[in-house]
């Protein structure tokens, strides 16, 4: 199978600089076998919820399953406690919920968004750990020129973006017409009155 001609050469990357560590993309950060692993278990495994929400004149589907969890509870599923670790070896930031989101096929998408602030406690980022699938994701500027940045998240990589990087771009996964198996994201975020 042909490599998508979005994918950068491997390594990691800064794709936004701030100074609260802006945004950087970290190939390899889980092996692949236990990437795949992962991957099954947690699509075997988790209660997978579809949403509705309004946009414009008429209600859609959200074109994506989620689900979500408080990283303190005792009933967390054991895979995603090793990709807590694992995420927290490259990031020690005192996360406290993980979001998962299940991109089935090239349909499945998230337009571009900045995470909602209200919801992330200040100064504290954000690290998305890719499973599955490698799916495009594009980054751009809020403000003029709204340049636009694009990365291919592999499998087993992790993409950390600061808090104050919500504030200036917007992130999000296109729909593809190319041939794409499923993608899961496990997000994990740090919430404001968590005991963190």
């Amino acid at each position: 199978m042909s490599q998508p001609s979005f994918l950068f050469a491997r390594g990691p990357q800064v794709l936004i600089e701030d100074d609260e560590g802006g945004m950087r993309y970290l190939p390899g950060v889980v092996a692949p076998a236990r990437a795949r692993q992962w991957f099954e278990m947690l699509h075997e495994s988790v209660a997978w919820k579809s949403e509705r929400r309004p946009m414009y004149d008429r209600i859609v589907d959200v074109p994506r399953l989620m689900a979500g969890f408080t990283l303190a509870d005792p009933d967390l599923l054991p895979v995603l406690r090793a990709a807590h670790a694992c995420v927290r070896g490259v990031l020690d930031a005192p996360f406290t919920h993980v979001g998962l989101n299940l991109y089935r096929d090239g349909r499945d998408s998230v337009a571009p968004h900045n995470d909602k602030l209200h919801s992330l406690a200040a100064g504290h980022p954000i690290a998305l750990l890719s499973l599955g699938a490698t799916r495009r994701m594009e980054i751009r500027d809020k403000h003029p020129p709204r340049r636009t940045r694009r990365v291919g998240l592999e499998a087993g990589s992790v993409l950390l973006m600061s808090h104050v990087s919500q504030h200036h771009y917007e992130h999000g996964i296109p729909k593809t017409r190319e041939p794409v198996g499923p993608r899961i994201s496990v997000v994990f975020r740090v919430r404001p009155g968590a005991g963190a």
